[in-house]
């Protein structure tokens, strides 16, 4: 290949976000470069959905590589089994047998998408990776930051799930259908003809088939799910659980517990112990964020306002966050929480712009 500053590579998830996000960059002239990353081996394959999720099997992989045939642009499959493994795979596998709950895009899309993946697009000679993303990147003049911003479509916006980049991932990041609505690409995917126009939208985790993680949590470390005590909030003993792992903070079905519902309101790997409560005992006005990334702003000692947001279908809540030590963030809320989980992301905006964000932390 050629040395060109107008080279991007485009993330192909055989979807119709990253099939229109490649075809806007054909039309304003890019020379763009499709490429699907392998995260998932393909072997065993009597039944190709089920052995492969939603992220790589070949039915999604020929669609990426259809897309790319009539954009007319080159198309790779790049083999990123071991580093998936390495950064998705095996943190999920241990966040949950910690007894947190994690995000496992929020590691993709830091490691590997604009990780290992933009490494290999430099090596190309490109100046950034674009994805499906709804999320917008913009370089404030004044600050001589990148910042990140939501998307323009309030009810598709991924921003949350790309607070941990760094401004040399978002210097080198492109979301172009962030400025549209979900309806606006699928009738630019119509009007080119691309065989993802119509394509569903994959609502599981997307290396777990039928979206059972506990199976497949099971199929890696068996150990995972020791049985052990459920106690109230009193401490007092009331039933029998089936492993951490299977459970999640705020969970109320499943706990074979009589009477008044319960809700799981801790989860302590270390005593293999799950306390239940009252709906009224999820309830938190307070957290303390891990893994901190500040995007818009140096870590702020002193109380910063925001809304925080604590899972992605949360409802941004106002609140004040300020920096700790050790790379920690405190985040208060003006009015209690319902279900703060440790493993989950905490995001902070400003308006659209995303101020940072880490990982809910669970405090003793």
């Amino acid at each position: 290949m050629e040395t060109s500053a107008q080279r991007l590579i485009v993330g192909m998830s055989g979807g119709v976000d990253s099939s229109v996000a490649a075809a806007l960059l054909v039309e304003q002239g890019f020379d763009v470069v499709g490429v699907t990353l392998r995260v998932w081996p393909w072997r065993e394959a009597a039944d190709d959905t089920r052995r492969f999720g939603s992220c790589c099997s070949p039915e999604t992989v020929g669609d990426a590589r259809d897309v790319a045939r009539t954009l007319g642009i080159p198309y790779y499959l790049l083999n990123a089994e071991e580093e998936f493994g390495r950064a998705v795979i095996d943190r999920f596998v241990s966040e949950y047998r910690a007894g947190r709950t994690p995000v496992p895009c929020v590691a993709c899309n830091r490691d590997l998408k604009f990780g290992s993946l933009l490494h290999r697009a430099h090596a190309w000679d490109a100046a950034a990776v674009a994805t499906g993303h709804y999320a917008r990147a913009v370089h404030d003049a004044a600050s001589g930051r990148w910042r990140l911003l939501r998307g323009a479509d309030p009810t598709k916006d991924q921003s949350d799930f790309l607070w941990p980049l760094t401004q040399a991932q978002l210097a080198a990041a492109r979301f172009p259908v962030g400025h549209l609505t979900k309806a606006d690409v699928r009738e630019h995917a119509r009007r080119l003809g691309l065989v993802t126009a119509e394509k569903p939208e994959s609502q599981e985790i997307c290396f777990i088939p039928d979206d059972d993680y506990r199976r497949f949590l099971r199929e890696r470390d068996p150990q995972i799910f020791r049985p052990g005590a459920i106690v109230d909030t009193a401490g007092r003993v009331v039933g029998q659980h089936r492993g951490v792992a299977a459970y999640t903070v705020g969970q109320r079905r499943g706990l074979g517990l009589p009477g008044t519902a319960r809700y799981v309101v801790d989860l302590d790997a270390d005593t293999n112990t799950i306390t239940v409560g009252a709906a009224d005992d999820l309830d938190r006005d307070r957290l303390v964020a891990t893994d901190v990334n500040f995007i818009a702003c140096d870590p702020p000692r002193e109380p910063m306002a925001v809304e925080a947001k604590i899972r992605h279908s949360h409802r941004p809540a106002k609140a004040r966050v300020r920096a700790l030590d050790d790379g920690r963030a405190e985040v208060s809320f003006d009015e209690p929480q319902r279900a703060i989980t440790p493993g989950q992301s905490v995001v902070w905006y400003q308006g659209e712009v995303v101020v940072g964000g880490g990982v809910i932390a669970r405090e003793p």
